[in-house]
Order: structure tokens, then C-alpha cells, then sequence
């Protein structure tokens, strides 16, 4: 058995990733006057998702698992239209790629968990399994919409309705995250949250 303190130190690493981003982010529009995309802005990304996916199995929380899971390939891809993911080590890639399929499969196969495990934590009473993964998939819903807006593009890129998903999303894990009494997902999203409303007032002022 993992300690707690292990487990919480690899989900604030990944949450102190994901915050590290969305500041890089923030501070890069604000210098350009507009919302921009860097390329730190998905390796943060890619490397916080890997955490933040190891923490939620350590947790046994599907919703952590299943929003990580949906978004974890996207950030990868966005990598790869901005011509960075080639520069990568190819073992690092490979390693990236199978990873998350490599704990799925493993896992099943070898009974360490199984998926009526990850819905009936007593930890977690049903209607908040549903708003967490509710929140999650809406939160993941934003890089669904702007990975076939950066494909119909074909540039990478952080549009208006990315903003807006992320806001809605965010105020539901913060909701989520205070049942859960889960102080990794409730510091990430309430700094998250202000970098989203501000990334909004930019785009307002930058198409007036």
C-alpha cells in the first residue's frame, strides 16, 4: 500500500503542472495582447495528465481516471501539429503512448481492480460519482472541441468556446471537489478558474 502523503505529493505535482500551464498561458497572451498557444502549454499538459491519471487509479477515483483518459491523446496530438512531438526521444514517445493502455490492461488482467470496484467506492456516494464525471466529461469537452477546431485550423490553437467549457467545468469539479473533500482537485480549479475568466475578458477586448 502506497502512503496517502506519496499519493497526495504525485496529484499536487500534477495539479502545480497543470496551474504552471495555464500561467505560461496567461502570462503569454497578456504580453501578446491576445490568447495565444504556446508549445509549454501541452508539454505541461502532457506531463500533468500522466500524474494526474496515476493519482486518480492510486485513489481509485474513475472520474479523475476518465478525465485524463479522454484528454491525455489530445494534448499529444496538439503536440504533434505544432511540429514538437517528433523532437521528442522515440522511447519517450512510445512510453507516453502506451502507458495509460499498459495500467488499463494490466489492472483488468491481473484482478488489481476491476470497474464495478471504480463505481462502488464507499468513499463516494453514487450522485457524486455522477457529478464528478458529469463535471469531467464537460471539463474533457473543451480539447474534444478545440482539437476539431485546431484540426479544421490546422494550426494549434485555444479558441473562444475552450474558454467557456473550461469555466463551466472547472466550477463543477470545485463542487465536486468540496464533497470529495479533495484538496488536490480544489486548489487546481479554483486558480484555474480565474486564468479562464481572464482568458475570456482578453478575447472579449481583443475582438472589440
Amino acid at each position: 500500500m502506497i502512503d496517502n502523503w506519496i499519493i497526495y505529493s504525485i496529484g499536487f505535482l500534477a495539479q502545480l503542472l497543470f496551474s504552471a500551464r495555464l500561467l505560461h498561458q496567461w502570462l503569454s497572451s497578456e504580453k501578446l495582447k491576445k490568447v495565444s498557444t504556446p508549445t509549454l502549454f501541452w508539454i505541461f499538459s502532457l506531463v500533468a495528465s500522466f500524474l494526474l491519471f496515476t493519482y486518480g487509479w492510486l485513489r481509485n477515483d474513475f472520474a479523475i481516471m476518465l478525465g485524463q483518459s479522454l484528454s491525455y491523446f489530445i494534448y499529444i496530438r496538439n503536440l504533434q501539429l505544432q511540429g514538437k512531438w517528433k523532437e521528442a526521444p522515440k522511447a519517450l514517445r512510445l512510453f507516453l503512448i502506451l502507458f495509460p493502455v499498459f495500467i488499463i490492461v494490466y489492472g483488468y488482467n491481473n484482478n488489481n481492480y476491476d470497474l464495478k470496484a471504480l463505481f462502488d467506492n464507499d468513499n463516494i456516494p453514487l450522485w457524486l460519482l455522477l457529478l464528478g464525471v458529469v463535471a469531467q466529461i464537460i471539463f474533457t469537452l473543451r480539447f474534444v472541441y478545440q482539437w476539431a477546431y485546431s484540426e479544421h485550423k490546422k494550426i494549434s490553437c485555444l479558441p473562444k468556446g475552450f474558454w467557456q467549457l473550461s469555466l463551466v467545468g472547472a466550477l463543477l469539479i470545485l463542487v465536486y471537489a468540496i464533497f470529495r473533500r479533495d484538496p488536490v482537485l480544489f486548489v487546481g480549479h479554483t486558480f484555474g478558474s480565474v486564468i479562464y475568466m481572464r482568458n475570456l475578458l482578453i478575447l472579449k477586448n481583443q475582438n472589440e
